[in-house]
């Protein structure tokens, strides 16, 4: 069953690395194949829930493996009996 689970990452890195340690947890998602979105807050992911959780943990992962001491993460889980997907939300404003 198709879920949608935004992820917003928090690093705990000096301002000045926050974005280039952002891009690699977007790098990850891109990487693992999942349909997704880039906002400017989070990034939503759609897929099947063990998938996307499983990148979640991934995310912290490479928070810590580029500095951060500390990795507070936001994540929003959206899922429907018959999948829920990305294009059915937004698709009446693109």
């Amino acid at each position: 069953m198709l879920c949608n689970v935004s992820l917003q990452v928090l690093p705990g890195v000096p301002e000045e690395q926050l974005y280039q340690v952002v891009g690699q947890v977007i790098e990850l998602i891109q990487e693992s194949g999942v349909k997704y979105v880039v906002g400017p807050m989070e990034t939503t992911m759609e897929g099947e829930l063990h998938q996307l959780l499983g990148i979640v943990e991934k995310a912290q992962e490479v928070c810590f493996k580029n500095g951060a001491a500390r990795v507070v993460s936001v994540v929003k889980i959206d899922c429907k009996a018959g999948g829920v997907t990305i294009d059915e939300k937004i698709k009446k404003y693109r």
